[in-house]
């Protein structure tokens, strides 16, 4: 039994992690598709679609009409 107890918290720990990841605003500034997608997403069902993720395209949407874009930026 006490050789069981450490393989049992592994494989129960290995478990942990994030279940999907996350969209930050920079990744939805440079994927206007997918903003548009989220976006559209939080106008239908905001609850559904999670306040978090709102915020990051509402902010997105922000940054892209202000004209901090990826492609806009000098080289």
């Amino acid at each position: 039994m006490t050789r069981f107890l450490p393989l049992l918290m592994v494989a129960a720990l290995s478990g942990c992690g994030p279940s999907q990841p996350t969209e930050t605003v920079d990744f939805l500034v440079a994927h206007p598709e997918r903003l548009k997608e989220v976006q559209r997403l939080c106008k239908e069902d905001r609850a559904k679609a999670g306040e978090e993720l709102c915020r990051r395209a509402a902010e997105a949407a922000n940054r892209r009409f202000f004209g901090d874009r990826p492609e806009q930026q000098s080289k």
